[in-house]
C-alpha cells in the first residue's frame, strides 16, 4: 500500500549530499567505500534501490533495496524517488527519498554511489549543497579488462557496458571534480581530502 508520507515529504535543500559517479567499473565503489570505512561519523552509504537480481555476495537493505519493476515503477508514480534511471531495458535504480531522510536523520551526509545521468539530476536539484565527483578509469581498454575480471559479464554485456562507458565519458566536466584512479589508493586520498573539505565548509 502506497504510503501518503513520501509524496508530502520535501528535501531539505540545506542537507549536504556527496555524489561519486563513473562508468562501471572505474572503481568509484572502491572510492566510496574507503570513504565509509575511515569516516563511519560523519558519512553514510544512500542505498539505491535497484530491479536488477542481487548477485551471490549482496544483500538486500545493505547494498541495495532489490524490488520488482511492477514495485519499482508504484514507486516513481508515487513520487517516492530524487532520481531513477532505466539503465538497461527493464533494470532500474533510483535513489529513494526516505535514504536520504534516514540518512540526515543520523546528522551525517549521505553519499550517493550512482549512475551518471542520476548524478546529473541530483545535482541539477540542489546545486548549491551538492559535492559531485567523477572517477575516470585510465582508458577504456583498462575499464573492459577490470570488467572482465569480474567475471560476471557475458560478451554482449561486457559490450554494452564499454560503449556505455565511452558515451559517460563526454559527461565528465558536469561534476565538480574529475578524479583519474590509474591508481586506486592515490584516488582513494584524494576523494578524501576534497569530501573532507565541503563538509567542513559553511
Amino acid at each position: 500500500m502506497h504510503n501518503s508520507l513520501f509524496t508530502l515529504m520535501t528535501i531539505n535543500t540545506q542537507h549536504k549530499i556527496i555524489i561519486l559517479t563513473a562508468p562501471s567499473g572505474a572503481g568509484k565503489t572502491s572510492i566510496t567505500r574507503y570513504l565509509l570505512k575511515n569516516h563511519p561519523d560523519k558519512l553514510a552509504f544512500s542505498i539505491s534501490a535497484a530491479t536488477r537480481k542481487a548477485r551471490d555476495n549482496e544483500k538486500n537493505g545493505v547494498d541495495y533495496y532489490f524490488m520488482s519493476e511492477e514495485d519499482f515503477v508504484n514507486k516513481i508514480q508515487h513520487e517516492e524517488f530524487v532520481e531513477w534511471e532505466m539503465v538497461y531495458e527493464g533494470k532500474y535504480y533510483g535513489t529513494l527519498k526516505s535514504e536520504m531522510q534516514r540518512i540526515w536523520n543520523q546528522g551525517k551526509v549521505p553519499v550517493l554511489d550512482i549512475d551518471v545521468k542520476g548524478a546529473i539530476h541530483v545535482q541539477q536539484q540542489f546545486p548549491e549543497t551538492t559535492l559531485s565527483l567523477f572517477i575516470e578509469p585510465p582508458s577504456i581498454d583498462e575499464l573492459k579488462r577490470r570488467l572482465t575480471s569480474r567475471g560476471s559479464e557475458t560478451d554482449e554485456t561486457l559490450q554494452a557496458r564499454v560503449n556505455k562507458a565511452s558515451y559517460e565519458l563526454t559527461f565528465k566536466h558536469f561534476f565538480h571534480h574529475e578524479i583519474l584512479n590509474s591508481d586506486l589508493d592515490h584516488a582513494c586520498k584524494e576523494a578524501e581530502q576534497i569530501v573532507l573539505d565541503f563538509i567542513q565548509k559553511k
